[in-house]
């Protein structure tokens, strides 16, 4: 029992420093100024990509694919690039606090996706949170008819993306495939996507620049093994609500290097989402 709780304590813990990671990878990527989204991606991605390598390359099996898997590490690739170019448009023009709070949608349209491709169905609970949640985005996106709606409907689709993405994940891993090799495809693909669009709107950088996109990065990819190391701990069920402390630490970073404060909308949206992250949590543990 002791143990259970020590490792639980350990999954905390690193989830929390996988939130943390994730809010750096976003300010890094805001303070890094007017470049291209593409080439923002292009540093996220290609040394996440060196970081999985260096994994792969240290076990027995390296590059092998399991049987069959290649066109769900394709649609996990594909989806997972688009998240990611949608999320880095919308911390570019929303408030990083903002833009982290709809990215978080991921796991409500994990839900609604694994019906369809896990064929895994959710309780009434879980479905009322999907709604519950997607109430809480309106607050943060604060729809009109305008340009200025552009950014958070951007926002929720950079959530629906990665939740796509995670579904896949999820479905590689109950193959049996290896979360290194997952990583590696992932990221290998993303930046072997981007770098046309980078070479064509290709935007000369300064040195704190580069300097800056290797550290947003870096941060990405300590987010992921932290947030791996977390799962690996610890059941999702128990920890995974402490994955939403990232849009506190993006909160307290937006507002000390970037003077930004989310409006009173905005705060009730956060409430009203993490509150149905919790209700989803406490659904799945009464399902067992």
């Amino acid at each position: 029992m002791f143990k259970n709780r020590s490792l639980k304590f350990q999954g905390i813990c690193c989830i929390l420093m996988a939130a943390f990671f994730f809010c750096l990878m976003s300010l890094f990527v805001r303070l890094s100024g007017d470049l291209p989204v593409m080439e923002k991606a292009f540093f996220r991605n290609a040394v996440a990509a060196i970081v999985a390598l260096t994994m792969l390359l240290r076990t027995g099996e390296k590059f092998r694919i399991g049987k069959g898997n290649v066109p769900f590490l394709l649609l996990r690739s594909g989806f997972g690039t688009a998240g990611i170019i949608a999320n880095f448009y919308a911390i570019d023009h929303m408030a990083i606090s903002d833009a982290n709070m709809l990215n978080k949608l991921s796991p409500f349209f994990a839900i609604i996706m694994s019906y369809f491709i896990l064929k895994e169905k959710a309780s009434k609970k879980e479905w009322a949170a999907v709604v519950v949640a997607f109430a809480g985005a309106l607050l943060v996106i604060k729809p009109s008819f305008t340009a200025g709606a552009i950014p958070g409907l951007i926002g929720v689709f950079g959530g629906f993306g990665a939740g796509v993405a995670y579904t896949y994940v999820r479905k590689l891993g109950k193959r049996g495939e290896r979360g290194p090799l997952i990583v590696f495809f992932f990221s290998t693909f993303s930046t072997l996507f981007v770098t046309p669009f980078m070479i064509a709107d290709f935007v000369p950088m300064t040195a704190m620049q580069i300097l800056l996109l290797l550290a947003a990065g870096a941060s990405a990819a300590g987010g992921q093994l932290s947030i791996t190391a977390a799962y690996s701990k610890a059941p999702a069920k128990e920890i995974a609500v402490f994955d939403y402390s990232q849009i506190l630490f993006a909160a307290l970073l937006g507002f000390v290097f970037l003077g930004e404060l989310p409006d009173i909308f905005s705060v009730i949206g956060y409430v009203v989402i993490i509150g149905a992250a919790v209700w989803r949590m406490q659904a799945i543990r009464e399902k067992g």
